[in-house]
């Protein structure tokens, strides 16, 4: 399974000059955590995530601070996202393995990965997208898998197929070992799918 098979697209980003104010009303109104910061040609140039927004914009209590450690405080509060953003964030492209961007999230601690054609962000890979690949029941992988085939055959009745814990076997006849390629890539294209086996229906 690629990242291109569960990454989220288009994606919502930000510029560097926003004010922090914005970003923060865009992750509440779409619900996400984190944003791609991007310049005016569309190139990744950083990340801000809810930590970044969420540190210095806490309110002081004045009760347990002098005034004027307050009034300090509130000076120096970042007002553009390009203040608060990390820089050189984790990236994958559309073609990497989702167990590596898996390992990778988990390694740097990130729960958010924009998916980069050259340095434009064509998508973006969060842990929940990851979960919800890795859950999916084989009844649904079955529908799945069935569908794209018989879209690719122009009929319902050339392969069947069966899937046990995330392994999908396809059963039928097969034209030549190009057909057979595209019947495993087309299967495994499915999220969720971890493994593909293609029998033959007229072997002996």
């Amino acid at each position: 399974m690629r990242a291109r098979d569960i990454m989220t697209s288009p994606v919502h980003t930000v510029g560097p000059d926003a004010a922090v104010e914005s970003a923060v009303q865009r992750l509440t109104a779409e619900s996400i955590t984190a944003l791609p910061v991007v310049d005016d040609a569309g190139a990744l140039v950083g990340m801000v995530s809810e930590g970044d927004l969420l540190r210095h914009r806490v309110p002081t209590d004045p009760t347990a601070h002098l005034r004027r450690d307050l009034d300090r405080d509130t000076e120096r509060r970042p007002r553009t996202v390009r203040e608060v953003m990390s820089t050189g964030p984790v990236t994958t492209t559309p073609d990497a393995d989702v167990a590596d961007v898996a390992d990778t999230m988990l390694q740097r601690d990130v729960r958010s990965v924009p998916v980069l054609d050259g340095r434009v962000v064509v998508g973006i890979i969060s842990r929940r997208d990851i979960l919800r690949a890795a859950v999916r029941d084989d009844d649904s992988l079955a529908r799945e898998v069935q569908h794209r085939l018989d879209e690719y055959a122009g009929a319902s009745d050339r392969w069947t197929v069966t899937v046990d814990k995330g392994s999908v076997i396809v059963v039928g006849s097969f034209a030549d070992e190009n057909d057979r390629t595209v019947v495993a890539v087309l299967t495994r294209s499915v999220p969720g799918v971890t493994a593909v086996e293609l029998v033959d229906a007229d072997r002996d």
